[in-house]
């Protein structure tokens, strides 16, 4: 029987980012075996995501994940260089840009207090000051917007999963391409894991970043994970348009579009009642004709007459509760943390809770950032955490 002091199920962005703090933790000495069933990685939710990173949150504890990734990423080359190759991020960092009517101006007013608490750089902009520095842009409709000025943008999502991987297995870590088919639980611990071949492997702790499987994985456990996935459809156009500066813009209606190469990406969930529980990726391109296309013709002059060339459907492992990360430890398993339901945050987010991971593992408790309430207490208690701004 194998024997690793960490397992961690799920070798994506999350998995990954934990496998690599915790190699280049010094506290830790152990072995980490990082089991993931696919290594193409070809649906992961990282592969397939929008590939952006913002500090434009409600909760100053999103606003902290996401700075850190920020500056993870800005430094790459001081965390994931390997014999002097460093992973090509392509970092665009144009900003997020938040658009409200009259009906969101008061939410837009108590995000940006939170936001600046937390020296956030961002500002707030009238119809004149957007109509100004986005010519482009139709504002008739709108009373605000907010725009990131440095920190926010997008980035080879896939890179900066891989180099985290590379990093890692350069550190030590192992990965075995495999399927967990059950958490052994004896009492309050996980003492193996079975896998879908039958083999098992003892371990010492228990990471649970399966993404979209990580409830299924969790009720072999006996605990009960409230997240489903959730289908996303992105669709990449292009246009005669021209949009000089064009930052990341996120309707008021939550319908966002962004630069991508010689074109743009755009994308928009699904009214709550269609949106039930998915695994397919069948690209929803009803979505498209009735909703987005209508939306971006009516904000940017030149969209009426975009051409779709392609699109694809990846997947939110959406926490039903209240779209927040669940990490740590439940509190009748004390070895087996969670890091699941990042409704779509997971990639930005990924170099902060890895890091939260590790110190978990190492020192039993957060070091760097106060992340308790993400715990399972809320959860178990009912009590959702607001988070507003879900795109």
């Amino acid at each position: 029987m194998q024997h690793a002091d960490v397992v961690i199920v799920g070798g994506a962005a999350v998995g990954s980012a934990a496998a690599y703090f915790l190699a280049a933790q010094g506290g830790f000495k152990g072995r980490v075996l990082v089991l993931e069933q696919d290594f193409s990685y070809a649906q992961c939710a990282s592969a397939l995501s929008a590939a952006s990173i913002r500090h434009q949150f409600s909760t100053p504890q999103n606003i902290q994940l996401s700075q850190f990734g920020s500056h993870f990423i800005q430094h790459v080359a001081d965390y994931l260089a390997v014999d002097g190759q460093v992973p090509a991020l392509g970092f665009h960092e144009r900003g997020y840009l938040f658009l409200a009517s009259p009906a969101g101006q008061a939410i837009l007013q108590a995000n940006h207090a939170v936001q600046k608490a937390q020296n956030v750089d961002v500002a707030l902009l009238t119809p004149p000051q957007l109509q100004q520095r986005f010519p482009w842009m139709q504002v008739e409709d709108l009373c605000a917007g907010s725009l990131g000025l440095s920190g926010e943008g997008w980035l080879d999502a896939y890179a900066l999963m891989q180099g985290m991987r590379r990093k890692a297995i350069s550190l030590g870590v192992q990965y075995q391409q495999a399927r967990v088919a059950k958490l052994n639980r004896q009492g309050r611990r996980v003492d193996s894991v079975t896998l879908a071949d039958g083999s098992t492997v003892s371990c010492g702790t228990v990471i649970n970043t399966a993404g979209t499987g990580a409830a299924a994985l969790a009720q072999t456990a006996g605990i009960a994970l409230p997240i489903e996935s959730r289908k996303r459809s992105i669709f990449y156009f292009t246009s005669s348009a021209k949009l000089p500066g064009c930052p990341m813009v996120i309707e008021p209606s939550g319908a966002y579009f962004r630069p991508e190469g010689e074109g743009f990406i755009c994308g928009v969930a699904p009214p709550d009642d269609q949106d039930p529980e998915c695994r397919d990726f069948e690209v929803q391109h009803q979505l498209f004709d009735d909703v987005l296309w209508p939306t971006l013709a009516a904000r940017v002059p030149g969209f009426e007459a975009l051409r779709v060339h392609r699109a694809w459907a990846g997947h939110y492992d959406m926490n039903l509760l209240d779209h927040n990360l669940i990490l740590g430890a439940h509190p009748e398993v004390d070895n087996l943390l969670f890091a699941n339901g990042f409704s779509g945050h997971g990639m930005q987010q990924s170099p902060a809770v890895g890091r939260a991971l590790s110190e978990l593992v190492t020192f039993g408790g957060f070091r760097t950032l106060d992340l308790k309430v993400f715990g399972w207490e809320r959860v178990i208690a009912q009590r959702p955490l607001h988070e507003i701004n879900i795109v």
